[in-house]
C-alpha cells in the first residue's frame, strides 16, 4: 500500500521504500512512501479465531478449531499493547478486559518470557517482572489478576503501584532492579472505563507479533478454564504476594542526574532550573511525579501547574496532548503565568504536547521539527523516522539542516521498530517519531517517552534562559542554543508547516 503527499519542488526529497533501505529520491518528484501492511517477520492469522497449528495440549483437551471464548483473547490485542473495556459504562460495549482474560494473558506473558530467557541465556531461575499502573479505577482489580497470573507462570512479582510507561521499561534496566520483564496497566489516553496491557523486556517494548503469540497462548487457556478442563475459571482467589518497590523514587533521582549533568550549572548545580518556568498538566494521569519529583526539585517554578493530582475518572479532560480542551488549559495557563514552557502529559507519560512561552502549541509535525532541529545539532546526518502522515514541509524542514527523513507505516511501534532496524542495517537513526506525539531517541534505549521529548527540550533550553554564558554550557551548548533559538523563534521556523509552505 502507498502513501503519497504533497511533491517537494525545492529539495531533494528522501524516501524509505524498504524494510531495509532509505535512499534519495530525485529533485523535484512526488514525495512517496512504501507502507507495508505488517512488519518483517509478523505471521498473518488467516481467520479471526482460526488456531492455525492446533498443539498437542489443544487437541488432548479437546480445543481445535474456532472457539468463541478464545476469540475474546485474540480481539484484545491492539497492535503491541492489550486493550479493552474494563468498566461499564460505555454505550453499546460490553466489558471484555475482566480479571479471568487479564490472568490468562499475565500467565501466557510470564512463561513467554521464561521460555525466551531459558533459550537466550540459559537462565534457570525465577523470572522477575515489575508491574505498574496508572490511575484508572478498575487498575486495583485488574492488578490482582495479573499478579495471579505471573504467580501461576512461576515469577516472582514486584509491585511498584502507580507508575509511568518509561519508568516500567526502565526498570528493567536501572541497576539495582533490573527486572527480567515489566507490565504497564494503561490504556494511554482512552476513557476511564478502558484498561490494558503494554509489555516490556529488557530489549524494549514487545512486537505485535510476541503479543498476537501471547494472546493466542491465552486464548486457549481461557477456553479451557471456561470448559472447565483446566483447573478452575482463574481471576478468584487470594492474590498471590507481590513485593512492593518504591521504584518511582528511584526513577525520579535518576532523572534529576541525568539534568545536572547535562546542564551542569556552575554556580547552582543542583537546581539547574532554577529561573525556569514551566506549567505540566498531566490531566490527572500519572505524569504529576514528574512535578514534584524532578522538576520541582531541580528548582523550577511550576505555580500554576494544572491536574497533577491522580484521579482515575479523569475529570478535567482526557489526558491526551492532541485533547482541545488540554491543550486550551495549559496554553491559558501559560499566558497567565509567563512561562517559558507548557507540557502536556498523556495518562500514562509516553506521549506529550508542548506550549511554547507565546502560548503557541507545538504538536504534530511542529513538535516532531522542533526534535529533529535538536538532535540534528547533535548528530548530524542522522535519519528521523516518521510516520507517513508528515507533510512535505517537514521533509524539507528536515533536509535542510543536512538530515534524511524515513517515513513509515502509521503506528507508534511501527515508526520505533524502522528505526532500530535501519540503525542495525549501519543507518544512523537517532529519533523516530510519530504526529501524535511518541517518541524515540536511539540513545534512550529506542523507549517509546513522552518524558524525554521534554526532557530533551527544558535541556536545552533552560541555561540559556538562566542567563548562562557560552562558555559554561560546555557540551550541551550546541543543544542548549538549538532548543532555545527554536522555541523563541517559533513562528519563523513552523508557522505554516502543517500547510505544507515552504520556509527556511
Amino acid at each position: 500500500m502507498a502513501a503519497t503527499a504533497a511533491p517537494s519542488t525545492s529539495l531533494p526529497t528522501p524516501r524509505c521504500t524498504s524494510w531495509r533501505n532509505i535512499f534519495p529520491s530525485p529533485a523535484n518528484t512526488p514525495r512517496s512512501v512504501n507502507v507495508f501492511k505488517y512488519p518483517s517477520g509478523r505471521t498473518q492469522r488467516a481467520a479471526a479465531g482460526r488456531l492455525e497449528s492446533p498443539t498437542s495440549t489443544d487437541r488432548s483437551i479437546g480445543v481445535v478449531g474456532t472457539d468463541e471464548e478464545g476469540d475474546r483473547i485474540r480481539r484484545l490485542q491492539n497492535g503491541s499493547d492489550v486493550r479493552g473495556v474494563a468498566l461499564e459504562g460505555e454505550k453499546g460495549r460490553t466489558v471484555d478486559l475482566t480479571p479471568q482474560a487479564v490472568e490468562a494473558i499475565a500467565e501466557s506473558f510470564g512463561e513467554w518470557i521464561s521460555e525466551n530467557s531459558r533459550k537466550e541465556q540459559g537462565q534457570d531461575e525465577k523470572i522477575r517482572v515489575s508491574v505498574g499502573r496508572d490511575p484508572r479505577i478498575s487498575g486495583p482489580r485488574l492488578g490482582a489478576a495479573v499478579f495471579a497470573g505471573l504467580a501461576r507462570a512461576g515469577c516472582m512479582v514486584f509491585d511498584m503501584g502507580l507508575a509511568t510507561t518509561p519508568a516500567c521499561f526502565m526498570s528493567t534496566v536501572l541497576p539495582g532492579f533490573a527486572y527480567d520483564a515489566s507490565i504497564m496497566m494503561t490504556a494511554s489516553h482512552l476513557p476511564y472505563t478502558r484498561n490494558g496491557l503494554k509489555f516490556f523486556t529488557r530489549k524494549g517494548g514487545l512486537s505485535s507479533s510476541d503479543v498476537e503469540e501471547i494472546c493466542e497462548r491465552a486464548a486457549r487457556k481461557y477456553t479451557a478454564r471456561k470448559m472447565e478442563l483446566g483447573g478452575g475459571g482463574g481471576g478468584g482467589g487470594m492474590t498471590p504476594a507481590a513485593t512492593r518497590v518504591d521504584f518511582m523514587s528511584a526513577y525520579a533521582q535518576h532523572l534529576r542526574t541525568i539534568i545536572m549533568e547535562r546542564i551542569n550549572h556552575p554556580s547552582h548545580y543542583h537546581t539547574p532550573l532554577k529561573g525556569f518556568k514551566v506549567i505540566v498538566n498531566a490531566g490527572n494521569g500519572s505524569g504529576g511525579f514528574f512535578t514534584w519529583n524532578v522538576l520541582d526539585k531541580l528548582g523550577a517554578d511550576t505555580f500554576g501547574s494544572l491536574h497533577l493530582e491522580p484521579d482515575g475518572m479523569f475529570p478535567n479532560h482526557i489526558p491526551n496532548p492532541e485533547d482541545r480542551t488540554a491543550m486550551s488549559l495549559t496554553r491559558a495557563a501559560v499566558l497567565e503565568h509567563g512561562a517559558d514552557l507548557g507540557i502536556v502529559f498523556d495518562t500514562d507519560v509516553d506521549r506529550s504536547g508542548v506550549v511554547d512561552s507565546s502560548g503557541t502549541a507545538i504538536n504534530g509535525d511542529r513538535l516532531i521539527a522542533l526534535m529533529a532541529a535538536i538532535v540534528l545539532r547533535e548528530h548530524p546526518g542522522t535519519t528521523v523516522v516518521t510516520d507517513a502522515r508528515t507533510s512535505a514541509a517537514l521533509t524539507r524542514f528536515i533536509t535542510a539542516r543536512g538530515g534524511h527523513h524515513c517515513l513509515y507505516r502509521v503506528g507508534y511501534r511501527n515508526v520505533i521498530d524502522k528505526g532500530v532496524h535501519l540503525n542495525r542495517d549501519g543507518v544512523e537513526t537517532h529519533l523516530m517519531m510519530e504526529t501524535t506525539g511518541h517518541a524515540a531517541l536511539k540513545e534512550n534505549h529506542f523507549l517509546d517517552d513522552g518524558r524525554r521529548v521534554n526532557f530533551e527540550i527544558r535541556t536545552a533550553i533552560a541555561p540559556i534562559t538562566a542567563g548562562l554564558p557560552c562558555t559554561n554550557i560546555k557540551i550541551s551548548y550546541e543543544l542548549a542554543t538549538a532548543g532555545y533559538l527554536i522555541i523563541q523563534r517559533h513562528l519563523k521556523y513552523f508557522v505554516g508547516i502543517l500547510g505544507g509552505k515552504n520556509y527556511n
